[in-house]
């Protein structure tokens, strides 16, 4: 039986990852600070430790496994990032996981690493029309993320493709794109947009306005985490050590994406615009390179991943209501 290793197993795509590598029959051990908030664990062991302390981390990297995945890091959405208030935890809390794993995998003659890294570390000059973002691969230099968290992920992309060059390793990164679905955080500060929406959307009633960081004229692309999940595999596996962009192509506004949220839950909502985080104008997953090489584009549309998410999210509120 393989086996793998998923460090950030108590999160939301760590989560996910873990379903489906024990749908392929792997031995999975999860670690995390904590359990997972809204899912029990499929891993065949959990353990739950800080992996910024070294010894802890060597303790569950104790093995040779088959595969290795680096999920693991303090992060959230704009109201956790982009304030300022969260710069040195966000910095120094990932940064030391990340030199912890690197180093103590390389030690344990674990050749292959997934590295998760984000689309926040793109230069925030090629972000600016919201119409127009930049973000294929080779556009990331000269380096000018928008945020200290996208600063961190740009550092441990070039720690961990440093030990391929130093150490003969093949360690696996690729550039997550706004990742939303089921089981994720959707309250507390540290939701992103599609789950922070959805919530707002099934608390309010029809003819309700919900409050809308900015004018809702920025731009993203979401991807549902199924989909998320399989890129992440087929780069885990292939002789492609990227960085690559694992995202949807499919751009909207944060006002489309209002609309399309209040549709699915068959209210009509009003938008009141205040002031708030809302990070670059315009980003948007650029696939051009993950197709040529992995052969891989993601399978459904943004509206069909956020039914799911909706229907989940709303059955939460409600039963936190209740």
């Amino acid at each position: 039986m393989k086996t793998a290793l998923v460090l950030g197993a108590g999160g939301f795509i760590g989560g996910h990852l873990v379903k489906r590598l024990k749908e392929e029959n792997f031995w999975v051990r999860g670690v995390d600070l904590k359990f997972h908030e809204y899912a029990e664990t499929h891993a065949d062991d959990f353990v739950v430790g800080d992996l910024r302390e070294q010894d802890f981390c060597r303790s569950v990297i104790d093995r040779g496994f088959d595969e290795v995945y680096q999920l693991a890091a303090d992060m959230g959405g704009a109201g956790y990032i982009f304030t300022g208030e969260h710069d040195a935890d966000i910095m120094h809390n990932s940064a030391t996981i990340n030199l912890n794993v690197a180093d103590i995998t390389h030690k344990r003659n674990i050749k292959r690493t997934f590295y998760s890294s984000s689309a926040c570390m793109y230069p925030a000059y090629n972000q600016e029309d919201p119409e127009n973002p930049n973000c294929r691969e080779d556009s990331a230099y000269p380096a000018a993320p928008d945020s200290e968290y996208g600063w961190e992920k740009l550092f441990s992309e070039r720690l961990f493709l440093a030990y391929n060059r130093n150490y003969g390793l093949n360690n696996r990164v690729a550039r997550y794109h706004n990742i939303f679905g089921p089981e994720g955080t959707w309250t507390g500060g540290k939701e992103k947009a599609p789950a922070a929406v959805c919530r707002k959307v099934a608390m309010a009633k029809t003819g309700d306005a919900i409050e809308i960081w900015g004018d809702g004229l920025q731009t993203r692309s979401f991807l549902y985490v199924d989909e998320c999940v399989e890129g992440t595999l087929r780069l885990a596996r292939s002789d492609f050590e990227g960085p690559v962009n694992i995202g949807s192509e499919e751009m909207v506004t944060i006002n489309q994406l209002v609309d399309i949220v209040a549709d699915i839950a068959g209210k009509k909502i009003e938008k009141n615009h205040i002031a708030g985080p809302t990070g670059v104008r315009g980003r948007n997953s650029d696939n051009s390179l993950i197709a040529e090489r992995l052969n891989w584009s993601p399978s459904q549309t943004l509206r069909a991943g956020l039914e799911k998410t909706y229907e989940w999210i709303e059955w939460q509120v409600r039963r936190n209501a209740a």
